[in-house]
């Protein structure tokens, strides 16, 4: 690779090259005030490439692949470079973890305290997120939640929080001090704009948290909220874990005590300040 660069998030480390300059510039501006892999050792590799020489200058094409690969993924223009490491990074957290039960949620924490929300694309996991690290909850993580499966704690994941579509003026104007990444048009999944977790949020990433509620938001619905029994809170959980069946035993026992200890509901909003006092009064 040309152009290399490495970061920590939470207790993973990654290795990142392109062959191109910009990407790697975009992540270490965004992420400036992460630290580096412990001991200089990542734990992921990933790799920004062109598949074809020419596709370096000639409409720039790039291809993501590191440790863990999907074939035949669609490559990606290089004018979204930047969402290109950031997903060749969750490829790799996705397929490769192993020390952690993943379940692709986003967390906040207050005293010591975590709510983990979880749901289908568009639930607004990400919004919430971001709007609730702007009422001073630490953030936690906005894609990945890991459970230590010896303790049951939450470890944090506090990558650049991924704001698509109408959630990006909703939180430009909750958060106007924010360190915005560019916006970026014609994404798979419609225009997309990354937010700069918190200070506290990175300056807390090794702090472990206690779960103390699940939830699963649906945005789009007149206000409602309902308890979820442990029996549907694990299966939706299974759904929403990359690595729960490659854990066997570890991950059975790890989410199961989660489902057990932990309170489960399920709220429906049709607006972020709705949501965020029922999340308020939950927690």
């Amino acid at each position: 690779m040309r152009h290399v660069t490495a970061v920590r998030i939470g207790p993973i480390g990654f290795r990142i090259g392109s062959d191109w300059r910009g990407p790697i510039a975009a992540i270490d501006d965004l992420y400036a005030d992460y630290p580096r892999p412990d001991d200089g050792i990542p734990d992921f590799n990933v790799h920004l490439f062109a598949a074809r020489p020419w596709r370096r200058v000639l409409r720039p094409s790039v291809d993501i692949g590191g440790d863990f690969v999907i074939p035949d993924a669609a490559p990606l223009p290089l004018a979204q470079g930047l969402l290109a490491a950031e997903m060749g990074m969750n490829l790799q957290m996705a397929l490769g973890l192993r020390r952690y039960l993943l379940l692709h949620a986003s967390a906040v924490e207050r005293d010591g305290r975590a709510v983990l929300m979880t749901g289908i694309s568009g639930a607004g996991k990400s919004t919430l997120a971001a709007l609730l690290m702007a009422r001073g909850w630490r953030l936690m993580g906005d894609e990945f939640v890991l459970i230590d499966p010896a303790t049951g704690l939450a470890h944090a994941f506090p990558r650049l929080i991924s704001l698509k579509n109408e959630a990006i003026p909703v939180t430009e104007q909750a958060v106007p001090q924010g360190r915005f990444g560019p916006m970026l048009l014609g994404t798979p999944k419609g225009i997309l704009r990354h937010l700069v977790p918190d200070a506290r949020a990175i300056a807390a990433m090794a702090e472990p948290a206690e779960p103390a509620l699940l939830l699963f938001p649906r945005f789009g619905f007149e206000a409602a909220e309902r308890p979820v029994l442990p029996s549907e809170a694990f299966v939706r959980l299974t759904q929403s874990s990359t690595n729960y069946v490659n854990l066997a035993e570890r991950g059975f026992d790890a989410l199961t005590r989660l489902v057990q200890s932990v309170p489960s509901r399920a709220i429906d909003y049709p607006d972020a300040e709705t949501a965020i006092a029922m999340v308020e009064a939950l927690a």
